[in-house]
């Protein structure tokens, strides 16, 4: 009966992991990704820079014609001539030189002297282009063809099948077991682990191991105890140790002493092949065994 639980289960557990590769396959195949084409690079104006050299400080003169804020712009005379205007492209003039300073009030500039234009530096500042590489978008994969998806689920519904009947032949040959402690409340169960304790409880008793009630040592421990149908011992562990290693291995050497058990009932032989008991078991201060839950 279990193993045809077990087959039911592993069937809907294909099943639903079957039905799971395709959804996946179609997802991923119905999905493309493309990248987005690059931006354009935008081209900045140019820039017109103007540099204009600043106007030389001239020295002091030691008589003064006129009265101005700097280099004779905006002075007067004593008669209120009207103002000079200086030309700023021409040279710088000698205050020794009478005839240059008649000049310079009429406005007339001198015969010898040839009129400098004010030089002008104009620096451009030039963007060069960086080049952009071009990315080729990402193309999608080609799909495959619904008869090779069909054909390899096919395939992968034959393996997982033949991987299950796998199973079920080994669950078939694994010996039938069934767990039982001191909350086992079902009849045929719970009569026989009473009838096993008690048996265990009295030979203990008879035989308490002597170097504890030298040592007055006293604890519990969880022993597990495997039996198979014929009532014989297969498997002895401590689950939980008392803390002393001689109350441990006492508690193992009763259980082998106490062995062989009564043979399954017939409707447990039906059921089970092997028990697994559970108990907690107590060495009191008064050298007696007892066992708990």
């Amino acid at each position: 009966m279990t193993a045809v639980r077990r087959h039911n289960h592993n069937e809907a557990m294909i099943t639903m992991m079957v039905i799971a590769v395709i959804l996946h396959a179609l997802l991923i195949l119905g999905v493309s990704f493309e990248l987005p084409p690059p931006p354009k690079l935008a081209t900045q104006p140019s820039l017109d820079v103007i540099l204009v050299p600043s106007a030389k400080k001239q020295p002091a003169p030691k008589e003064a014609d006129f009265l101005a804020q700097q280099s004779q712009e905006g002075g007067t005379d004593k008669a209120g001539r009207a103002r000079p205007r200086s030309i700023p492209s021409q040279p710088a003039l000698k205050k020794s030189d009478k005839a240059s300073v008649e000049q310079v009030r009429s406005g007339t500039p001198a015969p010898d002297k040839q009129q400098q234009p004010n030089v002008v530096t104009s620096k451009k500042k030039v963007l060069r282009k960086v080049p952009v590489t071009k990315k080729t978008p990402v193309k999608a994969k080609p799909k495959p063809d619904m008869t090779q998806l069909l054909s390899s689920t096919r395939q992968e519904i034959a393996r997982l099948t033949a991987e299950l009947d796998r199973n079920s032949e080994y669950a078939s040959q694994l010996p039938r077991r069934k767990a039982i402690n001191s909350s086992t409340r079902e009849y045929r169960y719970a009569a026989y682990l009473e009838a096993w304790r008690k048996k265990v409880e009295r030979v203990g008793n008879l035989n308490y191991p002597d170097e504890a009630k030298r040592k007055k040592l006293y604890g519990d421990l969880l022993l597990h105890v495997s039996l198979r149908a014929d009532g014989s011992v297969q498997q002895i562990r401590v689950v939980r140790s008392s803390g002393h290693k001689i109350l441990d291995d006492a508690a193992i050497r009763i259980v082998r002493l106490a062995s062989p058990f009564a043979p399954f009932p017939a409707e447990i032989r039906k059921e089970v092949d092997i028990l697994d008991i559970t108990r907690t078991w107590q060495f009191l201060s008064n050298n007696r065994l007892f066992s708990g839950k």
